[in-house]
């Protein structure tokens, strides 16, 4: 897929700041405009993953590859497996983030090349489509978009969805190189803590998961010193996309105050992905995920957890 009109979310702000949001309507004339002389090369990955419930009653996530075929997709989009394909399935951990050599392998194999702008999305709250955007960042990659809305605001705007498999074009091969400032580990989070490497910590878990209310971890609650931030409070419940600045400021209001770095997290780096993409479209390039978050820190009983007992 081809396009020929540049991205209005590709051009610097006021700030000068690359912004890196697409609306469903941007998207939708972009892709009108394919055949037109001169196209340069879009590609539309669909990074959706499922979340069910599995026979003992925790959370369990499946490949939402089949619901791409079955359920539809954006117009020409490729699936991309962020399960399995763009995340380390040998860590350990869930959805540890690749290598350089596998990340190459696997950007080629959805038709990824130097010269490709690429458009991600889910059928989600775009947790697991702004997961693989600091993937591919992370990896040297600056054309890379987020589709505000998803495809829950793509099919709720009744635009069209294309049914079975799209395969994807050919891919010239890509060159990555492994960026510094994207990720965390424990070490560095130890750090902030004992006041050593100062940071501001952020947490992307429900409020009831944050208090240790529940949770399906062997130890529940929240990183001590830690910020809230659930997606949810993120996103507008109506369109499924991000609030307007000004209400995302709001939010996370505590979090922008702070003149120190800040450390995402949250159950197993993926919800963290989207703090740190609202935080991106709030001017904030001083943000690490740290990708173990608490599938790690949880599992360590000398790392501390603190919670919050509900008033009554």
């Amino acid at each position: 897929m081809t396009i020929a009109r540049s991205f209005p979310s590709l051009e610097a702000d006021g700030a000068g700041t690359r912004r890196p949001l697409v609306s469903t309507r941007e998207l939708a004339v972009l892709m009108a405009g394919a055949d037109e002389p001169g196209a340069a090369p879009l590609l539309v990955l669909d990074a959706t993953v499922l979340q069910v419930t599995a026979f003992d009653g925790h959370s369990a996530y499946v490949t939402g590859h089949e619901q791409y075929i079955v359920n539809g997709h954006i117009p020409g989009a490729v699936f991309a497996d962020l399960l399995e394909e763009f995340s380390d399935a040998a860590s350990g951990l869930p959805f540890t983030r690749p290598g350089a050599e596998q990340f190459a392998r696997a950007a080629e194999a959805v038709g990824v090349d130097a010269s490709s702008t690429i458009v991600l999305y889910d059928d989600s709250f775009g947790q697991w489509a702004a997961r693989l955007w600091w993937i591919f960042r992370s990896f040297g990659f600056e054309n890379v978009l987020v589709l505000d809305g998803g495809l829950r605001k793509w099919t709720a705007e009744e635009r069209a969805v294309e049914i079975g498999y799209t395969p994807p074009p050919a891919s010239a091969g890509v060159a990555v190189t492994e960026q510094d400032g994207f990720w965390t580990d424990a070490s560095r989070v130890h750090r902030a803590l004992d006041g050593s490497e100062p940071a501001t910590l952020v947490c992307g878990l429900p409020y009831r998961e944050f208090t240790g209310e529940r949770g399906h971890r062997p130890r529940l609650g929240h990183i001590p010193g830690s910020l809230s931030a659930p997606v949810s409070r993120l996103v507008d419940r109506e369109t499924n996309t991000f609030l307007a600045d000004d209400a995302l400021r709001t939010s996370l209001k505590d979090a922008l105050e702070s003149p120190d770095p800040i450390v995402a997290y949250c159950a197993g780096g993926i919800i963290s992905a989207a703090n740190a993409l609202a935080l991106a479209l709030l001017g904030r390039d001083d943000v690490t995920i740290y990708d173990g978050s608490l599938a790690e820190w949880a599992a360590d009983e000398n790392a501390p957890l603190t919670t919050i007992v509900p008033h009554e």
